[in-house]
């Protein structure tokens, strides 16, 4: 299999000016890469920051760009046939995505326990993009499961380029996003990250050197979950969105998809049409259009110790008996109660903060010797980002927003008066 020469550029915002190979660019000009020009990265988080509306398909550009920067910087034996796999299963790695990305993920999982993970290599085997791999003799199978981090191979450490606690697809959505939406806290210098990665035992280390920028990286990764992707405006739509597609769903079956094709079909824009002709769920794209949203009544963190509690909220089953609760209480219907917590599917990269620090092993020589131990060994820092705040919310319509608190204070316990102050 010959390795692909460069075939032309792509100016990018972030990475300056990528690189792309004649097959990279014939993969580009599919359906399922061009579809993802209409599924925006941040589902209404530009009713908070203007400027973030940037898509999928540019991201997934990013991550491909970065992939191959990881792979011929890492000291180990890469040839160009296999840099070409790496990118390309980058590029393809969020080709699951439905309609509003992550928000999507909510109906999916409840209605077919499949999230955009498991949609991605059905996709690749199933749409053009395996005619296009098999007439240029790659890999279609090693492919559709490495965009997933689930190739079964040997050399695992490629999983890890897209699927870990520290890969590239976290890496160009933190800049990125930080970039589109002029938050502050994702200007983390990743190339100090990639430069300095290397494979011990067939598993990505970083080395001690770079442990700062490592901190660094982590540390931004809670703070724009906060300011960003959890940001209590941006989920009040979000929630209402999740609210209209469901209501769309039992009127006309949107997760009745069969094909790829039917499902490629589906993007923001065919979306947003289908949810407002719906009986069901006009009326809330109404309010949404007219950015008439749910309003926050009741928020508390839950620290470290409070972790398990708080998990609690991520089962469907518990949520919607602590609404019945708080609305029984409040005098009203459990359908105007909401309760938000970070597990939920809808929220856009909640698993890139569950992370475990054994999978960021850190390289280190002492002695002459080189060691891998775990971040937490060498750092304070992220062993305190292990047990990161679990932010609890309830929500409600504007008129309720007073008696959903109190009932809330009553349920959830009352909250000090210095929280009060952003209601």
């Amino acid at each position: 299999m010959k390795a692909e020469r460069p075939w032309g550029m792509i100016k990018d915002p972030i990475h300056g000016y990528v690189h792309i190979s004649k097959l990279e660019r014939e993969v580009i000009d599919t359906l399922p890469l061009q579809r993802l020009r209409r599924i925006k990265q941040l589902v209404f988080a530009d009713l908070v920051y203007p400027g973030a509306n940037h898509t999928r398909f540019e991201h997934s550009v990013g991550v491909m760009h970065l992939a191959g920067v990881l792979c011929r910087a890492l000291p180990v034996d890469m040839k160009e046939e296999e840099v070409q796999i790496v990118r390309l299963a980058g590029l393809f790695h969020d080709v699951g995505h439905g309609p509003f990305s992550h928000t999507f993920e909510e109906l999916l999982i409840k209605k077919l326990n499949k999230s955009h993970e498991d949609l991605a290599p059905w996709v690749i085997r199933s749409s053009e993009l395996k005619d296009v791999l098999e007439r240029n003799g790659q890999p279609v199978d090693d492919i559709a499961e490495l965009a997933v981090g689930r190739l079964k191979k040997e050399r695992g450490f490629l999983n890890q380029i897209l699927s870990s606690a520290v890969d590239v697809d976290k890496m160009d959505f933190l800049v990125r996003d930080t970039h589109h939406t002029g938050a502050e806290y994702g200007k983390v210098d990743i190339h100090r990250l990639i430069y300095t990665m290397d494979v011990v035992d067939d598993k990505l280390v970083v080395d001690s050197s770079a442990l700062a920028t490592l901190e660094a990286f982590l540390i931004a990764r809670v703070e724009s979950f906060k300011a960003i992707y959890y940001h209590k405006t941006a989920r009040a739509a979000q929630i209402l969105l999740v609210k209209a597609m469901e209501a769309a769903d039992e009127e006309i079956g949107i997760c009745k998809f069969k094909t790829a094709e039917e499902y490629l079909g589906m993007d923001d824009y065919s979306m947003w049409c289908m949810l407002k002709q719906c009986k069901g769920s006009r009326k809330i794209m109404e309010d949404l259009e007219k950015r008439r949203l749910l309003k926050c009544a009741y928020e508390r963190e839950m620290k470290a110790e409070d972790k398990a509690v708080a998990s609690l909220f991520g089962l469907e089953g518990i949520r919607r008996q602590m609404e019945e609760e708080i609305a029984a209480i409040a005098g009203l219907s459990s359908e105007d109660v909401f309760i938000d917590t970070p597990s939920l599917p809808s929220i856009p990269y909640r698993h890139a903060l569950d992370f475990d620090p054994m999978e960021i092993p850190i390289v280190d020589v002492e002695g002459g010797v080189r060691r891998v131990l775990k971040a937490t060994k060498l750092s304070k820092t992220i062993e305190v980002l292990r047990g990161f705040v679990n932010i609890v919310r309830v929500y409600t319509y504007d008129q309720y927003r007073d008696k959903v608190r109190d009932a809330a204070e009553k349920v959830m316990g009352k909250l000090p008066e210095s929280a009060m102050v952003s209601y």
